[in-house]
């Protein structure tokens, strides 16, 4: 199994630190106590002490692990304020979101006196594993950038290729997606992805291979190419899809879960570190391959 692995490739990097903004939240704690029996990193829990322990003593009285601290926060605004502070004083090289709203997390991110920014576009990269499949599957950006200009696109590229070479894709495969495959004036998606495509080629984005525009189905199928007469390196075998806004990505990522079972880890990068941002209503297991898959990120950097 392909996040599996993932969690088994986590486990053999150097100890790295999670801290957790939030962490009062049943399917976040179920993920913290995994990764630890996994080995995957150490953990500073962030919020209501008394909530945290209580749920750390009702699912699992018999934990004591020295890799598990928890610090109390009077609010998750505070929470969210303590956990980025522990990454910026390298206390921590990973951050989590748990239950707190994204926009409190992020403007703590984002602070300018102790936040993580880097200059560089922030961007939501989730790995599948697809039923059928026997490669991940990158979808970016599903939940940060609303509607990515040619230059946010090309920095989203370089955030999703640092991603994959960090899970082993040596050389991704980039497929910018459209409703067609031939560029059209009328649609800024086809005229950004032959953009992209240029750009690559030239030196611009390196460490991958872009092509397009592809339509999803000629992206991921090769028969689905060869019946349209598309045939390029990426055609069929794109390992990232590069959605052109984020209702497109959002339904995509949806779909995928609820349509086709996939599993899914995710992570935020372009950040000083990588930040696990699953949703409030994901699962225990997709949080704990987002943590594995950030562990990976960091471990890169």
């Amino acid at each position: 199994m392909l996040l599996d692995s993932l969690i088994d490739k986590a486990a053999q990097e150097r100890i790295n630190t999670v801290a957790v903004a939030a962490a009062e939240d049943i399917e976040v704690i179920e993920a913290v106590i995994a990764a630890l029996e996994q080995n995957l990193a150490k953990f500073i829990l962030f919020g209501d002490e008394e909530k945290i322990k209580s749920i750390i003593k009702e699912k699992h009285p018999n934990i004591s692990d020295l890799n598990l601290i928890v610090v109390n926060a009077d609010s998750i605004a505070a929470a969210a304020e303590l956990a980025v502070k522990a990454v910026f004083n390298k206390e921590a090289n990973v951050l989590m979101k748990g239950n707190i709203p994204t926009n409190i997390f992020l403007k703590a991110v984002l602070n300018k006196e102790h936040g993580l920014r880097t200059g560089n576009v922030l961007s939501h990269i989730a790995a599948f594993e697809v039923p059928g499949f026997n490669r991940f599957t990158i979808i970016t950006d599903a939940a940060m950038n609303i509607a990515p200009d040619l230059e946010m696109k090309a920095q989203i590229i370089k955030n999703a290729v640092s991603v994959a070479r960090s899970i082993g894709i040596e050389i991704p495969k980039v497929a910018p997606l459209a409703a067609v495959e031939v560029v059209n004036p009328a649609m800024q998606a086809t005229l950004d992805a032959a953009a992209l495509t240029v750009m690559n080629r030239r030196g611009q984005i390196l460490d991958c291979i872009v092509d397009g525009p592809l339509g999803l189905d000629n992206a991921v199928s090769m028969l689905a190419a060869e019946h349209k007469g598309i045939h390029s390196d990426v055609a069929g075998n794109a390992d990232i899809l590069l959605v052109p806004t984020i209702e497109v990505g959002n339904v995509l990522y949806k779909s995928l879960i609820y349509f086709a079972n996939a599993k899914v880890g995710a992570v935020i990068a372009g950040a000083k570190v990588p930040i696990v941002l699953t949703s409030r209503s994901d699962s225990a297991e997709s949080k704990l391959y987002s943590i594995a898959l950030a562990v990976c990120c960091a471990t890169s950097k």
